[in-house]
């Protein structure tokens, strides 16, 4: 069966391995984006001058795509990461000078020169791209919506009305679009998301606010004066480069096996943390873990699959801290974790043992599957040690915390390994390579 025939065949298309639940959201998505779309054009039919505005918006949008594609293909190659899409501001005009039908129809013309240019290229699903198109569709209607002539327009308009209009029309943009695609991502993955999972980094929201931004201004000019629409691309393509240099950045920060933050990068937002508890007058705890005897997986199954359980073990130091914590990798077999807005004095010490303390179970319930030059096996019986340090009890500094920890590990390796101890025992020397 040749590649072409097997995309033919429906039975094979990967939209049938989503589960149920997500398959619905799916159809009901895309089928009221649709239905909304076709209704209102039947109903509503546009203008000359309508159609040839969104004829130009979605041209525009187009010759944004082309533009931006050298910059992102750069990216993708060292960032290691999907387009960045950007073409909010060209949906968002349409939205705030369009009617909401017509507005649709510049969507799907903008996205589906994303599919053929970008997506369809990198090997996306094509349903993944047709439920992102009709989130923007549903996003364009219930915002363009809020807006009419008399607060958006050629013509006079109140500030009193327009104003407060605008801002809820983005606001509602941008919520019913994430609203649509937490909900997809809650319903497909299979463990439970974190918050900063399903709504994104507060740099990617501020991306958002830009682009809107840059939206009303396109819809200005275009309102004003056309011809200026065209000085909202340089901006944009600025845009696109400080994605750039953003993810240059964070892969810089990120430890390749693991994908936590690498030592140094650690040891930066920790100081700061450390400074932010200090103006609101709480405490940090600094826990460093050690994976005891580590290199006997690495000598029984070999350094990939030494390299799977670090992953796995650094999963779970993700899933049982909270968003605000800190996670890095120490180097090695060992991992470091910073706790903040901890109480201080002995309530922080009881909160960061526990804390601990839970890290600790969990790791020794731990099963990789990995798979060997033999056959698949699955590590277990993994334990780790813990170190402790709260800040003010047990130092002033991060290396002072760090210091103290890394007493306090020694002395739960001395002490038999897989436990937890905390702040550093009177006359106890640091840890030596034999305490691995």
């Amino acid at each position: 069966m040749t590649a072409t025939t097997r995309r033919l065949d429906v039975r094979r298309w990967p939209v049938w391995a989503l589960r149920p639940r997500m398959l619905v959201l799916l159809l009901l998505v895309d089928l009221a984006a649709a239905g909304l779309v076709s209704a209102g054009l039947v109903l509503f039919p546009p203008g000359r001058t309508e159609v040839l505005g969104a004829v130009g918006l979605a041209v525009l949008g187009i010759v944004h795509t082309e533009l931006a594609t050298g910059i992102e293909r750069v990216r993708r190659r060292v960032a290691h990461s999907s387009y960045f899409d950007l073409s909010s501001v060209w949906t968002f005009a349409a939205a705030l000078l369009l009617p909401a039908p017509l507005a649709g129809t510049v969507v799907l013309a903008v996205y589906a020169h994303l599919w053929f240019r970008v997506w369809r290229p990198a090997g996306a699903p094509l349903f993944r791209h047709l439920y992102t198109t009709a989130t923007v569709v549903l996003a364009v209607q219930v915002a363009g919506r809020l807006l009419t002539p008399e607060t958006f327009g050629a013509g006079p308009v109140d500030p009193l009305v327009s104003y407060p209009a605008l801002i809820a029309a983005m606001v509602l943009y941008v919520l019913v679009n994430q609203v649509l695609v937490g909900l997809a991502m809650s319903l497909s993955a299979e463990r439970r998301l974190s918050w900063r999972d399903l709504v994104g980094d507060w740099d990617d929201h501020v991306l958002e606010g830009a682009t809107l931004c840059l939206a009303v201004l396109a819809s200005v000019a275009v309102l004003r004066q056309p011809l200026l629409v065209l000085l909202v691309l340089p901006p944009l393509l600025v845009l696109h480069r400080a994605v750039l240099i953003r993810q240059l950045e964070e892969r810089a920060n990120t430890d390749a096996k693991t994908g936590l933050l690498t030592s140094s990068a650690w040891r930066g937002r920790a100081t700061r943390s450390l400074l932010r508890a200090r103006r609101n007058r709480t405490a940090v705890a600094v826990l460093i873990l050690d994976l005891d005897h580590f290199k006997t997986v690495n000598d029984t199954y070999g350094h990939i699959a030494g390299d799977e359980v670090l992953g796995a073990v650094a999963s779970t130091l993700l899933r049982e801290v909270r968003d605000g914590d800190l996670v890095g990798r120490f180097g090695g077999e060992e991992f470091v974790v910073l706790l903040s807005g901890l109480p201080v004095a002995e309530a922080g010490r009881v909160q960061s043992h526990a804390a601990a303390e839970r890290i600790r179970r969990t790791v020794r319930t731990l099963a990789v599957d990995v798979g060997t030059p033999d056959a698949p096996v699955v590590i277990s019986d993994l334990s780790v040690s813990v170190g402790a340090a709260l800040s003010d009890v047990d130092g002033n500094t991060i290396d002072d915390l760090m210091q103290i920890a890394d007493y306090a590990l020694y002395a739960a390796k001395r002490g038999g390994r897989n436990q937890v101890r905390l702040g550093r025992p009177d006359g106890m020397a640091r840890r030596t390579a034999d305490d691995g």
